[in-house]
Order: C-alpha cells, then sequence, then structure tokens
C-alpha cells in the first residue's frame, strides 16, 4: 500500500511537470506585461527610446522571475538538511524581496496607477478648498467690525444733529466748534466704513473666481479618459487658484483699520471754541474733552479687534506637486491594498508551488524510508550490485568480508545492502 501511494504521488508529481512549467512561464509573462506598462510611465524622451527601453526592462523582468523559480522548484524539494533549507529559504526570501522591488510595485503601477493619481488630484483639490475658504474667512474677518463701526459714526452724527438743532450738548444750538468735530469724527468712520464695504466686494468677486477654479479641478479630477492630459491641466488651474489665494491675504482690511483706528486718536485735533462768551467757551471745551475721551475708548476698541484679526494664522504657502501613476501607488498604497495584494501575487504565487513540490517529495521519501529493501531498489542499483559482486567473486575476494568493510564505511550505501543480501542468498544456494 505504502509503495502505491508513493507511486502515484511520483506519477502525480510527474504529470504536472509541465502544467508547472507553463504556469511559471504564464505568470511571469504576465508580470512582465504590467511592468512594462509601469515603467514605461516612468521613462522621458523619445516614443520609440521609451518603448525599446521598456521592452527590454520587462523581458528582463520576465527571464529572471521564471528563472529564478524554475531553479527553486527544481532544487528546494530535493534538500532535506535543516542547514540546506534554511539556506534556501533565506534565498528564496531574497530572490521575493529583489522581484517585489523590480516588478510587484510597478506592476501595482499598471494596476491602479491612474486611479492613484486621480486620488492625488482629489486629494488636492481638498486641501485648495481648505486654503481658499482660510483665506476667505481671513479677508471678511475685518467685516466683523463693520457694525460697530456704523454704530459709532451714527451715533456722532446724530450728536452732531442734536447739537445743532437743540444745543443737546452745550445748551446752545447752532454750528459751532462741537458741531464741527462730531461730524469731523462721524465722516471719518464714514470713511473707515466705505473702505470695509468696498473691501467686501472686492473679496466676494476673488472668492468666486476661487470657486470656479475649484469646480474646474473637479471636474477634471472625475472626467472620462486618460488621466495625465487632466493632470497637465490640472496643474495650470492649481496656479491660476494659487494666485487667487494670494490676492485673498491681500486684500484683507484689517491693517488698514489698525491704522485708521491709531489715527483717530493719534491725529485727533479739536477746534478752538467758538463760543460768544466765556461760559459758552467753558461748555464747548468740557464737551470736546468728552468727545476727545469717547474717540479714544472708540480707537481703543477698533485696535484690539484689528489686532486679533491680524494675528489669525495665514494661508501657508502650498506648491503642487504633480506625480507619475508609480509615485503615486507608492504615496496612497494604503488606499490600494487589493492591487498591491494582486501585484505581489502574480510575482509571488510560483512560491507556493514550490511549497507543495517540497511537501509531496517529503512524503514520497517518508513513504520510501517505511518500505523494505527489495521494494526500494531499482532496476539500475541491482544490475550495478550483481556486476560488484561478480567482481569480488573473480578475484577471490571473501565476500562477508567485503560486504562488512563496506558497510563500515558507508552503512547507508544501497549497493553495500545489495551485496550483503546477494552474500546471504549466496551462501543459502552453497548449503
Amino acid at each position: 500500500m505504502a509503495l502505491g501511494a508513493s507511486q502515484r504521488l511520483s506519477d502525480g508529481v510527474a504529470a504536472v511537470e509541465t502544467m508547472t512549467r507553463f504556469a511559471l512561464a504564464v505568470l511571469a509573462l504576465a508580470s512582465g506585461v504590467y511592468t512594462y506598462l509601469g515603467v514605461r510611465s516612468l521613462l522621458d524622451g523619445s516614443p520609440t527610446a521609451v518603448f525599446f527601453a521598456a521592452i527590454i526592462y520587462s523581458a528582463s523582468v520576465s527571464v529572471g522571475i521564471y528563472a529564478f523559480w524554475s531553479y527553486m522548484a527544481r532544487f528546494y524539494p530535493h534538500i532535506t538538511t535543516h542547514t540546506g533549507r534554511t539556506a534556501m529559504l533565506g534565498v528564496m526570501a531574497l530572490g521575493a524581496a529583489m522581484i517585489i522591488a523590480m516588478s510587484s510595485w510597478l506592476n501595482a503601477a499598471a494596476l491602479a496607477g491612474s486611479a492613484a493619481l486621480e486620488q492625488h488630484l482629489a486629494e488636492t483639490v481638498e486641501d485648495y478648498t481648505t486654503d481658499l475658504d482660510q483665506a476667505h474667512q481671513n479677508a471678511l474677518a475685518a467685516q466683523s467690525l463693520l457694525p460697530d463701526i456704523q454704530r459709532a459714526s451714527e451715533r456722532f452724527a446724530q450728536l452732531a444733529a442734536s447739537e445743532q438743532q437743540s444745543g443737546a450738548l452745550t445748551g446752545t444750538t447752532g454750528s459751532g466748534s462741537v458741531v464741527a468735530l462730531l461730524s469731523q469724527m462721524s465722516a471719518q468712520l464714514k470713511e473707515l466704513e466705505g473702505g470695509i464695504n468696498a473691501s467686501r466686494e472686492q473679496v466676494t468677486n476673488l472668492f468666486n473666481e476661487g470657486q470656479k477654479r475649484l469646480e474646474t479641478m473637479r471636474t477634471l479630477v472625475s472626467a472620462p479618459g486618460q488621466v495625465e492630459p487632466r493632470a497637465d491641466q490640472f496643474s495650470s488651474e492649481v496656479v491660476a487658484l494659487t494666485g487667487v489665494i494670494a490676492s485673498l491675504g491681500q486684500t484683507s482690511i484689517a491693517p488698514s483699520i489698525r491704522r485708521a483706528a491709531d489715527d483717530l486718536s493719534l491725529g485727533f485735533i479739536a477746534p478752538v471754541a467758538d463760543g460768544g462768551n466765556a461760559d459758552l467757551v467753558n461748555r464747548q471745551d468740557q464737551v470736546m474733552e468728552t468727545v476727545r475721551a469717547s474717540v479714544a475708548a472708540q480707537s481703543k476698541v477698533l485696535s484690539q479687534a484689528a489686532d486679533e484679526i491680524l494675528a489669525r494664522p495665514a494661508v501657508p504657502e502650498r506648491r503642487f506637486v504633480p506625480l507619475s501613476s508609480a509615485e503615486a501607488v507608492l504615496r496612497y498604497a494604503s488606499d490600494f491594498i487589493p492591487a498591491w495584494a494582486g501585484a505581489i501575487s502574480i510575482d509571488l504565487l510560483p512560491g507556493v508551488m514550490v511549497f507543495i513540490l517540497a511537501v509531496v517529495h517529503g512524503a514520497i521519501r517518508k513513504q520510501e524510508e517505511k518500505l523494505p529493501f527489495a521494494e526500494r531498489i531499482t532496476a539500475a542499483e541491482l544490475l550495478q550490485a550483481l556486476e560488484v559482486q561478480r567482481a569480488v567473486s573473480a578475484k577471490g575476494i571473501d565476500i562477508e568480508e567485503a560486504v562488512a568493510e563496506a558497510e563500515a564505511q558507508e552503512p547507508n550505501n544501497i549497493t553495500n545492502l545489495d551485496l550483503k543480501s546477494r552474500t546471504r542468498d549466496r551462501s543459502h544456494e552453497d548449503r
């Protein structure tokens, strides 16, 4: 029964040998094809030079993979010592690493290069969307001061009107120094308000232009067709969008508000009281001092608010780096694990066949070790043993002594065992 099982395994190994060679050739060819597609995207030059360079590289990869796994399938299953197996496993690991380095990542680039490049473009769009929003918010931050400025301007204008009509501040109606001062402060704040409103319109126009650029970039990411021409147009849109973001950073009205706030306080010039009597002059001086304090307080509030806006982090300068499909696959490898698994499996699948052959040959050896000597010896070994026996007998050498000496030197040699068996048979015949 053991002989039958061993023979069937041996017959099976012989039967799949052609299939094994065919499978190795097909896998090596497939790896070469995908390697060609991957390496072609990395080369620059004339189309002819790129074609032949990629063909030569992919052919070298195919031949190397086929030769390496052919050697492993031929030798590894027949090595029985622990040291030899360990050394061959080390060689196999080194060869597998070299195959991955020269082929697998290019296979992955061919399988998922376009998708990885589109993902790179998509993430770039998200980054620039964040930058545009941040620049827009920074530019519009000064708009939050507009209600406070409007209220202050209206308050000064109302006080001027009340003073002129009813003398609410000095008790004397008419246009005097106080009315002139209040009207001056209201006019300055109105001018600042106008600057903020003009800035809002400019910021809105720039933001709308940036949104259009982003929309074009999103369309390029998801558009059908080859990704390389889309990536080139995408780069042009990025350059334009970068200019829009830089312009938004320069249109912030916050520095102007900061300077205007300082001018309100530091540049405050009160007119000379023009009252007709000393009492009115004194009242005018008191009101103008109160206006000075109010202007100083308003200036401090605006300065602090402008400083908070200016303290916001500026939008960092971003540089778009175009990638090849192979570089994109490496950068976003974690997002394309199935493609990497398929690319590596094409190159390393022959290793599974090598281990299958090793297991089968190991089983054959174990089953043959359990067989009697007469069932394990081959016809060639039997003929060789008979020739040795005849030669020994012709020279008159004692066969028993020759067998004992041979067994002492090589106790596991099949020929020695055959000599011993034949000697015993000869002795029985002589008796």
